[in-house]
This record gives structure tokens, sequence and C-alpha cells, in this order.
């Protein structure tokens, strides 16, 4: 089992979060909470096998938060001593009397019980025990591997890691400690021609693992990289999409971006409620709809959760100490649930927190943010194959490029790296281009027809999810299976930028 970083645990976490909870406490704080945070992380860039840029960065802070008389107070730094931790308490609770008259209803937390203890990510080699020269030594490896490949005329590689570990004390008692390690190796082939430039890149998805992703555990990617020369190929002498109502089977390398943007953020309280409105807008989902609304077919089920093993957002506990658990949020189609932090919770009068408060650092206060929002695998355990038998005429997509989504997370547009030629229930080797798929939430999930078995769940995710102001940035996995969708709309993007 991984083990919490000594140079983490060496810092008097306990000696600053008495000095800051107790001074809290002294001011008639009745509620306070510390967050001690340090994220390192570490980015690699190569350019046709060549070494292009390196960096290796460390944030380092701590946060006090209060209720105090009804209103939050919020306060972070970076001194490490017991003074400045009383200090920022000091400040806390300033904020909250400076911010009491434009509270339109006293704070109240929805109960949590008292935790204590560790967590630590599930991975074999922490990254940032790896040398400089092994990292770079396997990213020119996979990068001339793919250089090497007819029709590859220029080859991009990188890799981000990231160690986050987080110190959690507030004045219930709950005493708590975390790391995580996750990572996302990424490569890109370019073909340069007389028509133009083509480019494919892998669709390894960013992990919750360490080192050993790049060596064969999770994901092959020297497998995946000796056929994206004719992955590239065939995008290159691919014929314009025809536009129009089409049968598409989604692999979840792509899917997982669509349950992104229309599901998981469409499904965060905040946004529901209209508080979260000026970063990417609000929700069509709003809270009246709650165990009415008809999200998509009779075969979608979607949870949240923060305990898949592997997952971008998989803790132990929140930034406000809640312990991670699984949730429904679409069950057999309709809306069941939404993302909770501990305040809203108590608000609707939902019960408790299911625990999606997060910071991207000790310098910002915790907001509600998604977990890992899946899509689950149906049970009649269907393959890909027999999903792809179902169509007469389709397309097979596969990878995530660009989207678009409106600010109430209902009107959307995503296309994809590879759209397959589907006939006579048979993958015909070619693939077609230009091609997106365009819809609204509802009448795109309505039309999921099948969802695959386990057998083609892929966990994929982002590290880059953003929230807020100031801006926030988190890392969250979604899962999803394949699956069949009917008579989607499909656009030609050179005949719509045209018209």
């Amino acid at each position: 089992m991984n083990e919490l970083d000594p140079s983490f645990t060496s810092l008097p976490l306990d000696a600053l979060a008495d000095a800051a909870l107790a001074r809290a406490k002294q001011l008639g704080a009745s509620h306070a909470d510390v967050r001690i945070e340090r994220h390192r992380t570490a980015q690699t860039r190569l350019r046709d096998g060549k070494l292009a840029g390196a960096s290796d960065s460390t944030d380092l802070g701590i946060s006090i938060r209060v209720v105090h008389h009804g209103s939050w107070g919020f306060a972070a730094g970076i001194t490490l001593t017991a003074e400045a931790a009383r200090t920022l308490a000091d400040q806390a609770v300033a904020i909250a009397q400076v911010s009491a008259p434009l509270n339109p209803r006293a704070v109240e937390l929805a109960e949590e019980p008292v935790h204590t203890g560790t967590w630590v990510s599930s991975y074999e080699v922490n990254p940032f025990h790896v040398p400089d020269r092994d990292r770079v030594a396997r990213l020119v490896e996979l990068s001339q591997s793919l250089a090497s490949q007819a029709g590859v005329s220029h080859t991009q590689a990188s890799l981000m890691a990231v160690q986050e570990n987080t110190f959690f004390a507030n004045l219930a008692g709950t005493r708590t400690t975390q790391q995580r390690v996750r990572v996302h190796p990424e490569f890109t082939a370019t073909n340069v021609s007389d028509s133009g430039f083509s480019s494919m890149r892998t669709i390894a998805p960013p992990a919750g693992r360490g080192w050993e992703y790049l060596t064969g555990t999770g994901w092959d990617f020297d497998a995946e990289i000796a056929g994206m020369g004719d992955h590239l190929a065939a995008n290159v002498r691919a014929a314009s999409v025809t536009a129009g109502p089409t049968d598409l089977v989604i692999d979840p390398s792509n899917l997982f971006l669509t349950i992104h943007e229309s599901v998981a953020h469409g499904t965060e309280l905040d946004r529901a409620l209209g508080y979260e409105a000026a970063y990417a807008g609000t929700s069509f989902a709003t809270f009246d709809q709650l165990g009415t609304l008809r999200y998509g077919s009779e075969v979608m089920n979607v949870t949240g959760d923060r305990v898949t093993e592997h997952g971008l957002a998989t803790v132990g506990w929140d930034d406000e100490g809640v312990a991670a658990q699984t949730f429904d949020i679409i069950r057999d189609g309709t809306l069941v649930g939404y993302q909770l932090n501990r305040q809203m919770a108590h608000e609707k009068g939902l019960g408790r927190s299911n625990g999606c408060a997060f910071a991207d650092s000790a310098g910002h206060i915790p907001l509600q943010r998604m977990p890992n929002v899946s899509l689950q695998p149906g049970t009649d355990n269907l393959s890909l194959d027999d999903l792809i038998g179902r169509v007469e005429n389709g397309l097979y997509v596969v990878g995530d490029k660009s989207w678009s989504i409106d600010m109430q997370r209902f009107n959307f547009q995503f296309t994809g790296q590879r759209f397959l030629v589907i006939k006579d229930g048979r993958l015909t080797g070619e693939q077609v281009c230009d091609a997106a798929y365009q819809g609204t939430t509802t009448d795109f999930w309505g039309s999921m027809e099948a969802v695959g078995g386990p057998d083609t769940y892929l966990l994929a995710g982002a590290f880059n999810c953003g929230k807020g102001q100031p801006g926030q940035v988190a890392a969250v996995s979604h899962g999803a299976p394949a699956c069949l969708f009917r008579g989607v709309n499909v656009l030609n993007t050179v005949e719509e930028g045209q018209a």
C-alpha cells in the first residue's frame, strides 16, 4: 500500500489547525475548518521526439473557512506558523462580519459524522519517484515509434503528473490527510500534404494512476501508437460526411465528454438553483423537476461517486470533510439526484451531502464540484459488435475533439477524432470527415436505444474542468460503455461553416 509523502506529514499540520480553530472558536464561529494543501505538478513536452519544454512546480498554503453568525468567511495564506494561522482566523471572521448584510439567509450545514484517518489513491509507482531522464526516454521511445509510420510528418508528446496532498480539520473533530496521484500522457501525429493538415491523437484517457500507466498497466500505449498511422492515413483520404439524421454507435472515448457537458454540469445543484451563472451558465434541469424530468431513455442510468478506483475525482473525503460515497443522479432515464455540498443539502432538505465540495488549492474556497459522473453499462451484456450489428447505415464515433454547448446545458454540438462508416451491421474500414453530431440534451439521451455491457466500459475524463470566479480547475472522470443512438442529427461542419 502507498504511504503518505513524509515531506508533507512532517509539516506542523495539527499545530497549525489547533491554532486556527481555537482562535475561530474564541471569536464566536459556529463552524470552522482548516485546509493545508500542497500540489506538485510536473509537465514534459516533446516535439518530433525532442524535448521542447519541462516544468516542475509546487503550490503550498493554508486556508480557514468559518461560519460566523450565519455568514461565510474565508482567508488563506502561505506562512505556516501558529501566529499566521491565528491571523487567518481573524481575517476570516472579519470577512464574515462584512458579508453578513448581504446574506439572504443564514448559512447552515448538513450534518456529517466525525472522520479521522488517512487515504492514498491507487497507484503503483509515484511518477515523481521516476528520474526525469527515464520519463523523457519513454516519451522519446513512443514518439519515435509514431514518427516511423507512413504519413506521419510531425509528432508531439506530453506528460502531466500531479501529486496532491490535503490535510483537513474542523471544529467538530474531523482530521484527515490525503494524497492523490494522477497522470495524463498524450501523443499526437500530424500529416502535412498538398491538401492541408490532418492530425490524430491518442484516445488514452488521463487516469488516477502512476508511472505504471505508461509502461503497460491500465493502457497499452505501444499498441495504440502502432495503429495511429493507419488511422491518420484513413482520415487523410476520408470523404466529407453526408449531413442528416444518422444512427450512431458512440465509443466511451468520445461519449465521456458529452456526459461531462450535458449531464455532469447540468446536474450540479448550484447551477440548477441559479447560484452559479457567470461561468458557463446555469442548467435547464431545475430543482422543481427533481424526480420527474425525463433526462433520457429508460436505459440511461447515471451515478456520481468519489470512490471509483483510479478515478480523477476519487478521494477519501471531500473538502468539507464529507466521506466519499456513490449516489444516483439519473435512474431509468429520470432525474433523481443532484451533486451537493453541505450548505445546499441542508437548504433543500436533502439530508446528508454527497461529498461534492472541492477547491483546487488552499488559496481558493471550496465550490460544489462534480465527482466522477458515469453512465452505467447495461445488464444485457451487449458487445461493441452487437451494437454495430444493429445499424444498417451509420457511424461509429471514436475519440473527443471540439464541442459547444449553450448556457443552460441544453443545445450542443460535438465532434470526434474518427467517424467510421457502418454498413449492414459492420465497420467498412472507411472514415468520413467534417462531421459533428448535434441535438438537445433530452432528445439526444432520449434517442439512446442500447448501452453496451461491462466489456465496452471505459473510465475516461479530463484534468481541466473549469468553474467559479476566481476560476478553479478540477480533474474528473466519466465512465461509459459504448452506446447506440438512433437518428441523431449529424452536421457537415464545412457546409455549416460556409452557410
